[in-house]
């Protein structure tokens, strides 16, 4: 029984060297092809990056000059943590002047990656003198010079992706992000007329005034506003800042007030956290805070979506008090004609918002009766620097409990970049 067993295991231990010779034999055999195949799918269906190196460098024994190979060789090190391992790959690749556009963008990728920007640029201007319509090539050109606050230079490169392809999405929310931040400075001015059928006898007339710094942190905007309502004039002063978090993430962050309750609330704040999402998606989550005799506390959310040449915006006010929860509901589409302040927008939903003009409507009551508005806007630019903007509303409001009037708004707006 003994002598049995033995003989059994020795067996079993021959078959299992014979398969792995075999094994051993039919990946010795395989082609660069093949090798590169199996590499690809151990790094896509089974994020099993450690087996993927290993058959890739396989593969390029086998094939040494096999560019695309070496280029996935180095991406996998890229992804797979190891910086070193990476930069050794594409600096060889680099030194035999390898000009496939693959190549440039996973090269430029790891340095922007690491936040290496000026050399993902270097990278990228080499690849763009052989591959001068490529549109990967100017996106993450854009954003590597936007990393480094290069904001002018960065939009020259959208402007150049936009040219070759009006309808890049990816262009088109990199275009408006960098828009905002491309000068360092901005004065506004606008002016709204709103009339009332029924709610109000007087017209009401609203100017605001702004001034906007781009700072190494964010935008910071300054605003005064005055206001005829009621046949009562009011001024408000307000500050609102955009603190950059990360390449992700950003901050809304406001605050205003005003000595003319009733024309406007006496307090204001709002903070809203605000992300960058993959995609061309964007989302916002915050709360707004108005105080007129007591606080009025509304809690916001939005998802944006860049798709060619439209924007397309969901968001909601939800405002909870003892009793019942009041919601408010805007979408929004724009269509972008040229660049990012070039654009046609429409506008539809219900219910009022804290953002808009009427907001000293938004009192412990009114905010529950039932809004319904339908708008347009037109933005368009002269020679980059100024800006100018033109928008008409319709609302349709319940302004006491099943008595309903119709109200008209006009905005114009100015502001000049500097």
């Amino acid at each position: 029984m003994t002598f049995t067993l033995i003989a059994m295991k020795q067996r079993l231990g021959f078959l299992l060297l014979l398969l792995f010779s075999l094994s051993f034999y039919g990946q010795q055999n395989q082609s660069a092809d093949e090798l590169f195949q199996e590499a690809r799918t151990a790094a896509f269906d089974k994020k099993d990056y450690p087996t993927s190196i290993a058959l890739a460098k396989q593969a390029l024994e086998k094939s040494p000059n096999y560019t695309d190979i070496a280029v996935f060789l180095g991406r996998l090190y890229t992804w797979n943590g190891d910086e070193a391992a990476a930069r050794n790959v594409f600096t060889e690749l680099f030194q035999k002047d390898v000009q496939d556009e693959d190549f440039f963008l996973a090269y430029a990728s790891l340095e922007y990656w690491n936040d290496q920007n000026d050399k993902a640029v270097e990278i990228l201007d080499k690849g763009l003198l052989s591959h001068p319509q490529s549109e990967e090539l100017w996106t993450l050109k854009a954003r590597a010079l936007s990393s480094s606050k290069k904001y002018s230079e960065a939009e020259k490169s959208v402007e150049t992706l936009l040219a070759i392809n009006p309808q890049n999405t990816e262009g088109r929310e990199l275009a408006t992000k960098i828009n905002d931040l491309s000068a360092k400075n901005a004065v506004g001015i606008t002016y709204n007329f709103s009339h009332f059928d029924q709610q109000f006898d007087d017209d009401w007339h609203i100017v605001g005034i702004s001034y906007k710094r781009v700072t190494p942190i964010g935008s910071v905007i300054l605003k005064g506003n005055y206001a005829n309502k009621f046949a009562t004039s009011g001024t408000q002063f307000e500050i609102e800042a955009y603190p950059r978090l990360s390449k992700t993430f950003y901050l809304y962050v406001g605050a205003g007030y005003s000595g003319d309750v009733g024309i406007f609330p006496k307090y204001r704040t709002g903070v809203s956290l605000n992300a960058n999402l993959p995609k061309s998606f964007e989302a916002e989550i915050g709360y707004r805070q108005l105080y007129f005799s007591e606080n009025l506390w509304m809690y916001t959310a939005s998802v944006g979506k860049y798709y060619k040449n439209f924007w397309f915006n969901l968001r909601t006010y939800i405002t909870p008090d003892r009793e019942n929860i009041s919601h408010s509901y805007t979408g929004t589409v724009r269509y972008y004609l040229k660049g990012a302040q070039d654009y046609i927008a429409f506008q539809a939903g219900t219910g009022i918002s804290p953002e808009e003009n009427r907001n000293n409507l938004l009192d412990t009551t009114t905010y529950k009766l039932k809004t319904y508005k339908v708008g347009a806007e037109y933005n368009f630019s002269v020679k980059k620097t100024n800006l100018f903007s033109v928008s008409a509303m319709y609302f349709n409001q319940e302004f006491r409990p099943n008595v309903k009037g119709n109200q008209f708004d006009i905005t114009l707006g100015y502001t000049r970049k500097f």
